[in-house]
């Protein structure tokens, strides 16, 4: 392909993902709901459609799907969304304590009568535990793919219950866009743990079975 037709896709590919990224946000921000709300209700309920764009491109750049990016610029923004998403969930939960103690208090404890609090308290333990190990990996002496096993999931967990969560609320998100981005979000998520669980293992024992196996030996003996 040529480089011209390459570079096209890629802008094509970094502009859809803007879009659904963006777009929530921007529709949420023109909400009727809003005007009846205070500041630090808002402040949260943003932080948390926030957080919610951001898992869109994390997967993404955790499998180094998205052109025109490095591996390691996509490791390091990797981790960079990741603290974001963390920094989005705390304000999501402080801005709703300040607005409502009581109910804040209720959904933390599991005791809320709305099932979306439930999910919204899943979630956020599952980043809260993700979070956990990725400071504390090192120190558990875990090893690479017992620690990325334990943290696809945790992501497919987080995914599930945001995804959850946010279509059970009806607040300032417009519908059509709020279900095309939990769709998304869902398929990128599980799209990439497909791939990086089931597909590249396949493929990378196949290519040591064909470079190591009966057949391998049976070449070089023929060589």
């Amino acid at each position: 392909m040529p480089n011209s037709a390459r570079r096209t896709v890629a802008v094509s590919i970094w502009a859809v993902l803007a879009t659904m990224m963006i777009g929530p946000v921007l529709i949420a921000g023109a909400s009727p709901y809003l005007a009846y709300r205070n500041t630090a209700y808002i402040v949260g309920g943003f932080a948390g459609i926030i957080s919610l764009s951001l898992l869109l491109i994390q997967p993404l750049l955790a499998a180094g799907y998205l052109p025109g990016a490095r591996a390691v610029t996509e490791r390091k923004w990797h981790r960079w969304v990741g603290t974001a998403i963390v920094a989005c969930v705390g304000l999501h939960i402080g801005g709703l304590f300040i607005t409502s103690p009581p109910d804040t208090l209720d959904a933390l404890l599991l005791v809320s009568p709305t099932t979306f609090s439930v999910y919204g308290v899943v979630a956020m333990w599952g980043i809260v535990l993700t979070a956990a190990l990725v400071i504390l990996r090192h120190r558990l002496g875990l090893r690479y793919a017992t620690w990325r096993l334990v943290h696809n999931g945790l992501a497919a967990i987080v995914v599930a219950a945001t995804v959850t969560h946010a279509l059970q609320i009806e607040g300032a998100m417009e519908t059509v866009s709020k279900w095309g981005l939990c769709l998304a979000v869902a398929a990128a998520t599980g799209a990439t743990l497909i791939d990086l669980r089931l597909i590249r293992p396949l493929f990378a024992r196949r290519s040591d079975w064909r470079n190591h196996g009966p057949d391998a030996d049976k070449q070089k003996a023929g060589e």
